[in-house]
């Protein structure tokens, strides 16, 4: 019988349990399940169904359905469950009590019995105390009470003879006597090692409440022990150390040093007036003082010693080898320097620069017919790379000087002759482009003579060699030139120590991290070496020739890509190898520190005069911040020295940040906080960053010449600058009469004796050719009429605003204001 029919379900019998069962459904749910038996079939309610609960006497209200009658057996069941979970909660809560309470009476049960145990400890030490005196009272006077004793008594005469001293009590008692003495020595020797030795007992017991002794402690008790045992009582010999004390230590590693106690330290420094911790720094003058007093020696060192890891070896004679030498090509823009070293590479790396100008400084490795290695620098000639042309120059051993034979000496060219007389290096002049029809190489060997440079045709001691980068003309002898000055200077290097170097360029690559091209000077640089160059360390990841191949290592003079930075150095750093990570990361974070100190103080005024100064400057002063990303370090460097030469007294370029790599949204953030555009050279900007740029308005410009970046720039600070406001005099009037006119003032009756007065211009006061006022007019009138202007020979009147001193006699000087846009030269 199903749970439709309103009825309550039939009960079972035993044989109905031993049925078969059948299911129905109805509607895709099950309401009920057949139980078939012997006699008959009946409707038997599914358990949990609001008719199961029906049949188990739960009655349902009327006009409850099934749906809702589910629910709240649901409710009923889950709020039963929530009572057993409270009562699961406090039984616990209140077993954790219980817990708590026993912890707590058996700690104070242990702390009684502690305190038993101490009392019964000293009350034992104290009767053990008054036993030994009166045994040593005892044994003092034995003596007197020897000789005082009457004489021992007889034993009675017995039936084996006469009477004898009765001797056996007082044997038994000295017998026992002894064995105490025996015992209590034992006791005493075995006390003094098992003492710090824990015992089954005292670990089961929680020990004696009192602190174990160290295991140094018991060391140095039985050396004391054995020193005794030897020869008595030796005091131990002082050691003496040498004690490092660099500028500021703190207390406890200066006790560490000495192999001192901290405590007598801070003891020592506070009977000098220093109430220290031993936490605290103290200088090392204070150091110095508290070392000798304890008797050692001190070894004063600084921050700068931990540079002092970097092998500054002389090399010896006989491990000096034969070296390429490294060969700079320098001269004015567009007087085909890169083009001349491209025919000696047959290679185009001028088709790779923009504009056609080289911005970079390549390093290239060169082998020539006669076998011969020629290391090549190739510098840029712009004037903005000068900074990047004197580092070519330092670590060059010979200087190329390319002069167009069209264009003659050019203020560039200037500029190499310069630096590769800094840096005393000899000078190849190639004269290029000697193909073209209107050349005069003698003209450049005339103009070379006003630089004090002269050539060997000119009966000098300068090489000089007629070159064409397009036809090849005179590259074999170029060539020769080189290796006969290469031969002359015998250049010789180490390869077997520790590679030293220079950066030469450095770059963020995106799918390689911090790149720097290093031109290897001395030593051997391989693959796994570890090495510091400026602020930055690093481990070789890779080598990468000029070819873009891999190589284990470079030799001398061999210009190579250094991958496994930790960060972008700066062009012109030294690269030096070192032994141990540690020691690169220690040089590393000193320089670094240097460095900041070093800016912290070019950057701030000492004296209250600069810094008013100072204030007076940066307020009268605009500023026109950018920010500026370049490709690689040397062309942010460039830039730079560009930006700080572009400004007046009035205007300035300020560069707030600057960096290598792609525009990130860090970039575009700080530029919007200080309302600067971005200036992206030879890069781009990520995704982020310009929809970052896009939403926020950040302007983000990009370039690949410098002379369009610096040009623009230079506009955009010539918009800061003020107008120049210029005077243009149109006339003069004579005032002939003074009225008085009530709610106007002093009118004056005038006549404009040359030029034509407005009533938009402004006017000057002369009495006796002297300004009197400045200002503007109220009024200009002619009759009655007020008027624009009027021109010279009429009568008009004229008022002041808010000024009436004014006489006849006086001359009115007119004039107009201009103003006139400036631009940055």
């Amino acid at each position: 019988m199903s749970d439709q029919d309103g009825k309550k379900p039939l009960g079972l019998s035993g044989g109905a349990r031993s049925g078969r069962v059948n299911q129905s459904f109805s509607r895709g749910r099950t309401k009920s399940v057949v139980v078939e038996t012997k006699r008959k079939r009946v409707m038997v309610p599914k358990p949990g169904t609001a008719a199961a609960a029906q049949a188990e006497g739960n009655t349902r209200p009327s006009g409850v359905s099934d749906s809702e009658m589910e629910r709240r057996l649901k409710a009923l069941q889950a709020a039963k469950a929530r009572e057993v979970e409270d009562a699961q909660r406090r039984a616990q809560e209140e077993k954790d009590r219980e817990e708590e309470r026993a912890r707590k009476r058996a700690e104070i049960e242990a702390k009684e019995r502690e305190e038993r145990e101490r009392e019964e400890a000293l009350k034992a030490k104290a009767e053990e105390d008054a036993r030994r005196k009166a045994d040593e009272d005892a044994r003092r006077n034995a003596p007197e009470a020897v000789a005082e004793a009457p004489a021992a008594p007889v034993e009675p005469t017995g039936s084996r003879g006469g009477g004898k001293p009765s001797s056996a009590p007082a044997r038994k008692d000295n017998e026992r006597d002894d064995k105490r003495d025996r015992g209590a020595g034992k006791g005493d020797r075995d006390g003094g090692r098992r003492s710090g030795k824990l015992t089954l007992n005292q670990a089961l017991t929680g020990g004696e409440g009192g602190r174990q002794r160290s295991m140094a402690a018991m060391k140095r008790k039985q050396e004391r022990q054995r020193q005794k045992a030897m020869g008595g009582n030796v005091e131990r010999e002082k050691v003496t150390r040498d004690v490092q004390v660099p500028e500021t230590i703190i207390v406890s590693e200066l006790a560490n040093r000495m192999a001192e106690r901290v405590a007598d330290v801070v003891k020592a420094l506070m009977q000098n007036g220093l109430m220290v911790t031993q936490n605290q720094p103290i200088d090392a003058d204070t150091a110095e003082l508290i070392v000798e007093e304890f008797g050692h020696k001190v070894v004063r060192v600084s921050d700068s010693d931990v540079e002092d890891v970097i092998d500054q070896v002389e090399d010896k004679e006989e491990d000096l080898q034969p070296r390429p030498p490294v060969i700079t090509i320098m001269g004015h823009v567009d007087h085909g320097k890169t083009s001349l070293l491209d025919a000696i590479r047959n290679a185009k790396v001028v088709a790779g620069e923009a504009g056609g100008i080289t911005q970079h400084i390549g390093a290239y490795q060169v082998k020539t017919d006669s076998g011969a290695l020629l290391s090549f620098l190739d510098t840029p000639g712009h004037a903005a790379f000068t900074s990047m042309r004197a580092r070519g120059a330092q670590v060059t051993d010979i200087v190329v000087l390319v002069v167009a034979a069209d264009d003659a000496v050019m203020p560039q060219t200037v500029e190499a002759i310069n630096h590769a007389k800094a840096a005393e290096v000899p000078m190849i002049v190639a004269i290029n482009k000697i193909d073209k029809p209107d050349a005069n190489p003698d003209k450049v060997r005339t103009d070379l003579l006003q630089h004090e440079v002269v050539v060997e045709k000119m009966s000098g001691d300068v090489q000089d060699v007629e070159v064409s980068a397009i036809s090849g003309q005179g590259l074999d002898e170029l060539l020769e030139a080189i290796a006969l000055q290469s031969e002359i200077l015998e250049l010789k290097a180490n390869p077997e120590r520790a590679a030293s170097g220079a950066v030469i360029e450095a770059q963020l690559d995106v799918g390689r991290g911090p790149v720097a091209t290093v031109l290897v000077q001395n030593g051997t640089l391989k693959q796994g070496d570890i090495f510091v160059v400026g602020e930055q360390w690093g481990k070789v990841r890779a080598l990468i020739n000029d070819k873009g191949d891999r190589v284990s290592e470079a030799g001398p003079s061999v210009p190579v890509e250094v991958l496994g930075l930790n960060g972008t150095p700066e062009a012109g750093d030294v690269l030096n190898v070192v032994d141990t990570e540690a020691q690169a990361r220690e040089i590393a974070e000193y320089r670094e520190n240097a460095a900041k100190e070093k800016r912290a103080a070019a950057g701030a005024a000492t004296t209250l005069d600069q810094l008013l100064a100072k204030a007076k400057e940066d307020e009268n002063v605009s500023e026109l911040p950018i920010l500026v990303k370049a490709d690689v370090q040397g062309s942010a460097e460039a830039i730079i020295q560009a930006m700080e030469k572009i400004g007046n007294d009035e205007v300035r370029v300020r560069v707030l940040h600057s960096g290598v790599g792609a525009i990130t949204e860090s970039d575009v953030g700080l530029a919007e906080a200080s309302g600067a555009p971005v200036i992206g050279f030879n890069v781009r900007a990520n995704a982020p960053a310009r929809n970052t740029a896009n939403q926020k308005g950040v302007e983000i410009r990009y370039y690949s010449v410098i002379y369009d970046l610096v040009d623009d720039v230079k506009a955009a600070a010539s918009g800061l600058l003020s107008a120049e406001v210029r005077e243009n005099f149109i006339g003069y009037a004579e005032i002939k009469e003074v009225f008085r006119v009530t709610g106007v003032g002093n009118v004056a009756g005038c006549l404009v004796t040359e030029g034509v007065a407005r009533r938009s211009a402004g006017v000057r006061l002369l009495r006796d050719n002297v300004v009197i006022h400045e200002g503007t007019l109220k009024t200009l009138k002619r009759f009655k009429d007020e008027v624009k202007e009027v021109q010279s020979g009429q009568e008009c009147g004229m008022a002041f605003e808010n000024y009436d001193d004014i006489r006849a006699g006086d001359v009115i000087e007119i004039f107009e204001r201009e103003e006139v846009e400036r631009s940055l030269a």
